[in-house]
This record gives C-alpha cells, sequence and structure tokens, in this order.
C-alpha cells in the first residue's frame, strides 16, 4: 500500500488560491478546498482551524500574486508609472475574481488610504515609480493617491463586467491621469 500524501498548509493555501482564482473567494470553505486536494476536510481543518485564517492567508498570497503582476514592467524608467498603472488595469481584466477578492472583500489589513499608502507590500512599487518621476518619496505618495483612485474606477469597472477593456483609451487616460497628479502634488509642494 502506497504512503499517504502528507498535505502541506502551503498546499491547503495554493488549492484555495486557485479556488478564488477561478470561482471567487466567497467559494473558499473546507469542502472546496477538499475536493481540489483530493482529501478530505481534516487536513484542511488541521492546517487552519477557521476558514477566516484560510482566507487570510489566501489572502495574502493573492497580495504577493498581485505586486509580481504589478511589477513585471519591461518598460523604460520614464514609463514606469504608466506600466504599472496599466498592469493594476490588466489584472482586473485578466484575474477578475483575485481583483474582487484583494479591493472589493474587505479582507485587506488596511482600513484607510493612509494605511495602504504605507504598508510594505507597496513600497517596491511606489519606489520604481518615484524613482522614474524623480520627484520625492511624500509626493509620490500624494500623486500615487490621485492615480490609484484613477486606475482603480477604471478596474472596479472592468473587473465587474461593466467595461471593456480598451488599452489605448486607457493608457491615455491614464498618462493625463498621471500628468495631472504630477502637476497637483508639485504646485502643492510649493
Amino acid at each position: 500500500m502506497p504512503p499517504k500524501v502528507k498535505i502541506t498548509k502551503d498546499m491547503v493555501i495554493d488549492a484555495a488560491f486557485a479556488i478564488a482564482r477561478e470561482t471567487g473567494a466567497e467559494n473558499i470553505n473546507a469542502r472546496t478546498v477538499a475536493k481540489k486536494l483530493n482529501c478530505s476536510t481534516q487536513p484542511v481543518m488541521y492546517h487552519f482551524s477557521t476558514i477566516e485564517e484560510l482566507k487570510k492567508a489566501t489572502y495574502a498570497k493573492a497580495d504577493r500574486y498581485h505586486t509580481n503582476y504589478l511589477m513585471n514592467i519591461g518598460k523604460s524608467q520614464e514609463e514606469i508609472t504608466l506600466e504599472i498603472g496599466l498592469n493594476y488595469i490588466r489584472f482586473a481584466m485578466k484575474e477578475p475574481n483575485l481583483f474582487r477578492f484583494l479591493f472589493q472583500s474587505g479582507y485587506a489589513e488596511e482600513k484607510s488610504l493612509p494605511e495602504m499608502i504605507d504598508s510594505e507590500e507597496l513600497t517596491p512599487v511606489l519606489s520604481a515609480m518615484q524613482g522614474a518621476a524623480g520627484i520625492g518619496m511624500e509626493q509620490m505618495k500624494e500623486a500615487f493617491l490621485i492615480i490609484c483612485m484613477f486606475a482603480h474606477g477604471y478596474a472596479s469597472i472592468i473587473a465587474n463586467n461593466s467595461l471593456e477593456y480598451d488599452e489605448e483609451v486607457i493608457k491615455e487616460h491614464l498618462t493625463r491621469a498621471y500628468r495631472g497628479a504630477i502637476l497637483a502634488t508639485q504646485e502643492g509642494m510649493k
């Protein structure tokens, strides 16, 4: 008789992440995860005493995945901010279930925009944008808020199937929002 496969905590998180991606985080439960792993619910509940704990761990994995997606930039320094914004909107188009989980489910640890801006997870994004813009970090945070709200609006509408993705139109609008945000923060710092 072959030995039983040991179900690890990472395997449980990976299965829950796959469910969140495929059908939405609202479908993460002990049965769906166990089915994905081809096991009983016991290993799932062994590693996570509640489904809330599992969803939080899955959220953290989705957040890391999203940051890596945003930072997958092949453009020149001058276009980093535009590419990050476009990647944010592309993510909503390509991964609508994960987008909704990350930004519309209430699982984010940060409960306000200032908390989000100061979060450790956002540091690589802000640093890349700051370097490309050639401005101070506080100024970049102010500009990011403006750009973020604009990009998030587009992404939310797309993720919820209310708008078709038109990269050229979005690129033009995002470029204008970026220029306006930089100008607004420069005027505000005077």
